[in-house]
């Protein structure tokens, strides 16, 4: 009796009663603008019943899948307004207003929103609205329903990061003067002190626009300073901290331009003058500019005592900057000739100027030095300590000045040159024994975005080798480890038409998992691909060799594959993939005519395996000896100048191009995807799909093939060079280490990368060059000779060049640069152009020859340069440059 009643009253008991059921009826249907008429009259009781089914409502919706996506977007705005009605404390509401699974980048219903808590008390409202500003993902968002809390609370403005985000971006929005938005807006004053605390520049006032703009913000602040309306001193103590924080320039520059417009009175610069000291010696260049700027004032003023300006000095002096270390130059000139008695604590800074890579500032500290030098012994002591840091060239000159204890100490030992260790050829790791551990690295490779050819190419064959053995057993435990996979859902995979990418296609074919509808074969690259991009060609044959291995595991399993690398670079030894076609053969096995072909293509050319293969007696054996004499000899690579045209928007000039003749072997005797890797290849344009993701798959099906991956590689690099163009450049790494001859194609595209625009670009070169130097297989007057040629035609700018060089030559190998160089220069010097940068090499060239004591004839051109005459950078260089050769020519002369 008792359970048929309850039986009978549970269901009426768990129903909504009459308002409540109408309620979430119209949160169903998205009725916002009803809603607030139909919450307000619910008691306390009420709104928690219906708080607990509107959470039932939101949980239905979270769960949903994406193809629900126009219910959540009909449904959640109401489901806002409904929950915050219901919710009794601030915390509660804020965390159900900023919610990310109800807002789906969409506006708050903010009129209705306040609607239904208009009869909350003013402390509540005001908790509501800190909590909301408190949040850093939606304040911003949420700024217009924030305003209004604190209007309807009497609240202080919240001052967090995203409020104040919202409120700068919405003071342009009104379409009038910002100075007037600003004078009209009642918490300007209590604002804006706080934009110089925020962690991040506010966006807005990174839109600076014209200074006479009327949407320009610091000219607009400062016309309200003038007018009375903000504290002066307090938005200068907040530009001047906000500056001392540090932060990049772009990020600082809003922030200057502040302290500009506000134009700061000589007083207040003066009682700043400990914090333009710290922002010269610390700040990005544009920020120290201006301080060293100010500091120049207070000097000339005499506002500045020789204590401090030698502070501030011995500082900037040490900074990298040209700029600023030849104006801290000029500044303690001037100061010198107008106070001579400062000389004993100005002077002895002027040896940090001594070891700046730049000669001309050496050059120019020295005879500052010489000019308001006085009889003190310590201050001559001081400079002649750190006149070891000159150039050679001005070593000379220092003696004379500061007398023999300015001559350099004889060197403890000689130069040596330093290179990277050369890339080690790692061999493989072995092939996972267990299903346990295939398994793991199956859901490792699987969900990384970056897995390496090592982790791939063993995971690969683990799933081929264990569903020889035991499909069953390995289907079993790699269900689970995959369970999360898309395709692994029958709703969501049935749609699906394709392969799936990667190893996942071989994962689903152990796992029996197959589209609903069939698969056409992949298909080849179209013939107006092969001429700008050879990317396609290598994802056919990687998803050849793939589908094959998937197609043999649901008919009949390959026991393992020959194509597995023996080394971590993709190279595999031939007398390894001997020995498996034997194994093969023992089985009574056929390998699968894509995986040998790979494997053909990643064997190492070594004679001494070609008897081994052919004694096997096999048509496998008898190709891969073929393979290992003239069948696998690499594509011929021919050298042409292509001429200037635009193509695809870009306008190309002159430059070098590499062209690749057909490989006939893998063009007539190869499965059909990978022939499109031995067709001959006419280099006309850029490589759109080349961003240095999968470079490293490239190169691992090609390891003993580089000169053709170089040659094919060029034309993404040259873009690299002439236009924006990013990425291209990181296969040249891989190809230093990689396998084969270091011919021309290498040589030319390291060349090229050498000046890249983007200078993660150039370092990767430089990372090839130092790789090839140590290997032994740097042929630096073949690059220089390249050089040489590129910057003759545009190619290549020399100041990016000689931003590649210098990181060469820090890392020690000034011999290398030097050896480079030599071979680039007379190219360089041949025209009666400077053009910019080339001071820069030619001080790159002396650096390292002063650096190593090369002694070698000068460049052609070098003479006629030096000759020129003037203070040019380019002669001044020449000059030192022919100087250092002809010293370490003749030792005993210099």
């Amino acid at each position: 009796m008792n359970t048929t009643a309850q039986n009978t009253t549970a269901p009426a008991a768990s129903q909504p009663q009459a308002p409540a059921r109408e309620i979430l009826t119209a949160v169903k249907l998205g009725r916002v603008a009803t809603l607030p008429g139909l919450l307000k009259p619910l008691d306390r009781a009420q709104r928690r019943g219906l708080l607990a089914e509107l959470k039932v409502l939101r949980a239905d919706l979270r769960s949903q899948g994406w193809e629900n996506w126009r219910e959540r977007d009909l449904v959640s705005p109401a489901l806002v307004v409904a929950g915050a009605a219901c919710t009794t404390g601030a915390a509660a509401a804020a965390s159900w207003i900023a919610a990310r699974d109800l807002r789906r980048w969409r506006a708050l219903p903010t009129g209705a929103l306040l609607d239904v808590l208009s009869d909350r008390e003013p402390r509540l409202l005001g908790d509501l609205a800190h909590r909301l500003a408190a949040r850093s993902a939606t304040a911003q968002q949420d700024y217009p329903m924030i305003r209004a809390l604190v209007g309807l609370a009497g609240c202080a403005m919240p001052t967090t990061d995203g409020c104040l985000e919202g409120w700068a971006a919405s003071l342009p929005a009104q379409r009038v003067p910002l100075a007037d938005a600003l004078r009209a807006d009642p918490y300007t004053a209590e604002l804006v002190p706080h934009l110089f605390e925020t962690a991040e520049p506010i966006a807005s006032l990174n839109w600076l626009g014209e200074p006479t703009g009327p949407h320009h913000w610091p000219t607009a602040v400062a016309t309200l300073t003038a007018e009375g309306l903000l504290d002066r001193t307090a938005l200068l103590d907040g530009c001047t901290a906000r500056l001392l924080r540090g932060g990049t320039g772009p990020h600082l520059k809003p922030y200057l331009a502040f302290l500009q417009a506000l134009q700061p009175t000589a007083e207040e610069e003066q009682e700043r003058a400990a914090d333009w000291i710290a922002l010269a010696a610390d700040a990005p260049s544009a920020v120290a500019g201006h301080a060293q700027q100010v500091l120049a004032r207070l000097a000339a003023a005499g506002g500045l005592t020789p204590r401090l300006l030698a502070e501030m000095s011995s500082t900037v002096l040490f900074r990298p900057e040209k700029k600023l270390v030849r104006a801290q130059l000029v500044l303690l000139g001037r100061e010198l000739v107008r106070d001579p008695a400062a000389a004993p604590e100005l002077l002895p800074v002027l040896g940090e100027a001594f070891g700046h890579t730049d000669t001309d500032i050496q050059e120019r500290a020295l005879k500052l030095a010489a000019a308001h030098l006085v009889p003190d012994p310590e201050v001559r002591a001081e400079l002649a300590a750190q006149a070891h840091l000159l150039s050679p060239l001005h070593r000379p000159r220092a003696v004379e000045v500061l007398g023999p204890d300015a001559a350099p100490a004889a060197e403890a030992a000689p130069y040596r040159e330093i290179l990277p260790p050369p890339p080690a050829r790692t061999p493989l790791a072995p092939a996972p024994e267990s299903i346990e551990e295939t398994v793991e690295l199956v859901a490792a490779v699987v969900n990384s975005r970056s897995a390496s050819v090592e982790e791939y190419e063993r995971a690969l064959d683990g799933l081929v080798r264990h569903a020889h053995r035991d499909r069953a057993a390995l289907a079993a435990a790699l269900r689970p480890a995959l369970a999360g996979r898309w395709w692994l859902d029958p709703e969501q995979f049935r749609h699906h038409t394709r392969d799936l990418p990667g190893i996942e296609h071989v994962a689903a074919a152990v796992l029996d998992v197959h589209p609903a509808t069939p698969v056409h074969p992949p298909q080849l690259p179209s013939v107006s691909w092969r001429s700008d991009c050879h990317h396609p060609a290598f994802h056919v044959a990687a998803h050849a060799r793939l589908a094959e291995a998937a197609l043999h595991i649901a008919d009949r399993p390959l026991p393992f594959l020959l194509a597995l690398p023996t080394h971590t670079s993709g190279s595999l030894d031939p007398h390894t993939l001997t020995e498996r076609l034997a194994a093969y053969a023992r089985l009574g096995e056929t390998p699968g005519p894509a995986d040998f072909a790979q494997a053909l293509l990643r064997t190492r050319r070594d004679p001494a395996a070609i008897p081994g293969a052919a004694a096997l007696g096999t048509p496998e054996g008898d190709r891969l000896a073929a393979w290992l004499g003239e069948d696998g000899l690499p594509a011929t690579v021919t050298r042409r100048t292509a001429p200037a045209v635009v193509r695809n928007y870009d306008e190309w000039p002159s430059h070098v191009t590499l062209d690749t003749a057909e490989r006939r072997a893998v063009l007539h005797g190869f499965p059909e995807p990978f022939r499109e890797l031995g067709r001959a290849r006419t280099a006309t344009g850029r490589c759109w799909d080349g961003d240095g993701n999968g470079e490293a798959a490239m190169v691992a099906a090609l390891p003993e093939d580089r000169e053709t991956l170089a040659a094919w590689s060029l034309p993404g690099i040259t873009s690299c060079a002439l236009h924006e163009g990013r990425g291209a450049a990181a296969v040249l790494p891989l190809l230093a280490a990689a396998g084969g001859p270091a011919g021309p194609a290498l040589h030319l595209a390291v060349a090229t990368g050498l000046g890249a625009r983007h200078a993660e670009d150039r370092l990767r070169a430089v990372d090839a060059l130092l790789a090839l130097a140590a290997r032994g297989e740097l042929d630096a007057e073949r690059l220089g000779s390249d050089l040489g040629e590129a910057l003759t035609l545009g190619t290549v700018k020399p100041n990016r060049l000689a931003d590649s060089l210098r990181t060469a030559a820090a890392t020690g190998a000034c011999t290398t640069t030097w050896a480079v160089l030599a071979a680039a220069l007379p190219a360089l010097l041949a025209g009666t152009a400077e053009p910019r940068g080339a001071g820069d090499l030619l001080e790159i060239a002396a650096d390292c020859v002063e650096q190593s004591l090369a002694a070698a004839p000068h460049p052609a051109g070098l003479a006629d340069v030096a000759a020129r005459g003037g203070r040019s950078r380019l002669v001044t260089q020449a000059v030192r440059l022919a100087k250092a050769l002809d010293r370490n020519e003749d030792p005993a002369a210099a």
